[in-house]
């Protein structure tokens, strides 16, 4: 399954609407989202009046997001992880599921909010505790535990990250204005798993080659301890998806 096909499916399993309705008004805004990925919330906003630039890294994700030739955006292939200049003074800035590869991420939102008007907003949507699901065994809690600490240690991802969006946006300078919980048909849900859902995390296994480099043989295990849970009658999940929006200081 490429890439592009997992976030076409993923979709459709996301709550976005309660973030979308946390929103003021977008028509006539100008909107950016960061780590646009295919397109399908830059097309969301769109949808509501705004005009919507959609940035990615992933040449493969652009190129699809561009096929879908949707009204009123544009994408651009830039890296976040650099000094981003992009030329506009956006209205909003929108950004899902991007904000947990960045360790040190007040001073991301601070070189994002450089293209963000006075008393503009942000809105960032992250995953807390992916891998926090029970029951698991003793063994794959502490090894997945490992490789999420292992992740934050060496600076390429924060697994933890949905727990601190409020204080990083505070730490850039944003008034922090909404903190949500969003329901979520597959990472923050009870019960076994649909069997897309079970397809997609299969998916996510097969491309988390740093995971398995970490596990080694033990690698397997985990995996199937880990699918066989959520395929459990009294599987329960800790992970959340959590929504942090504020606003710019009007003066800065």
């Amino acid at each position: 399954m490429s890439l592009a096909s997992e976030y076409r499916n993923q979709f459709q399993w996301r709550n976005w609407q309660g973030v979308l309705e946390a929103l003021a008004p977008l028509r006539g805004q100008t909107v950016l989202d960061l780590g646009c990925g295919i397109g399908d919330l830059a097309a969301e906003l769109a949808a509501r009046g705004a005009g919507v630039l959609g940035v990615d890294a992933n040449p493969e994700l652009l190129e699809y997001a561009r096929s879908r030739q949707i009204p009123n955006v544009e994408f651009r292939n830039v890296d976040l992880r650099g000094p981003v200049e992009l030329g506009i003074t956006a209205d909003g800035i929108w950004c899902s599921f991007a904000a947990a590869y960045f360790v040190d991420l007040p001073a991301a939102l601070w070189s994002w909010a450089r293209n963000l008007k006075p008393g503009g907003w942000i809105a960032v949507t992250e995953i807390d505790d992916l891998f926090g699901h029970e029951p698991l065994s003793a063994r794959t809690e502490t090894l997945l535990n490992a490789y999420c600490d292992d992740a934050l240690t060496s600076r390429r991802y924060d697994f933890r990250a949905g727990r601190k969006l409020k204080g990083h946006l505070e730490d850039a300078g944003f008034s922090a204005t909404k903190s949500l919980i969003l329901e979520d048909r597959e990472f923050s849900f009870h019960g076994p798993a649909d069997e897309r859902v079970l397809e997609g995390w299969r998916a996510r296994f097969e491309r988390l080659k740093l995971l398995q480099d970490f596990l080694g043989g033990e690698f397997d295990a985990v995996r199937k301890d880990f699918l066989t849970c959520l395929m459990r009658a009294d599987h329960r999940s800790l992970a959340k998806v959590c929504c942090s929006i504020g606003v710019k200081d009007p003066s800065s």
